[in-house]
């Protein structure tokens, strides 16, 4: 049982540079992907408040006489059934 433990510790040993610039890469891709969450979050919060806050005006209405284009369909029409 010792030798086992022995020959596990020169095995992880002769591993270790690979071992932890492995370990690095993933804590670097772990925050990476936190990071990119986050700056989702407080996007789509800041998106969904200005939604909100724009939903909320008072929208201008402009009304539009459209009796000169009627009248002027009707007198196409009245020309061409003649």
């Amino acid at each position: 049982m010792s030798q086992e433990k022995v020959d596990r510790y020169k095995k992880e040993k002769a591993n270790r540079k690979q071992i932890m610039r492995k370990q690095k890469i993933m804590n670097v891709v772990r925050k990476a992907v936190l990071s990119l969450a986050a700056l989702a979050l407080v996007g789509w919060l800041g998106y969904s408040a200005w939604d909100i806050y724009d939903s909320n005006k008072v929208r201008p209405v402009a009304e539009v006489n459209y009796d000169g284009v009627t009248d002027y369909l009707n007198s196409l029409s009245e020309t061409t059934t003649e």
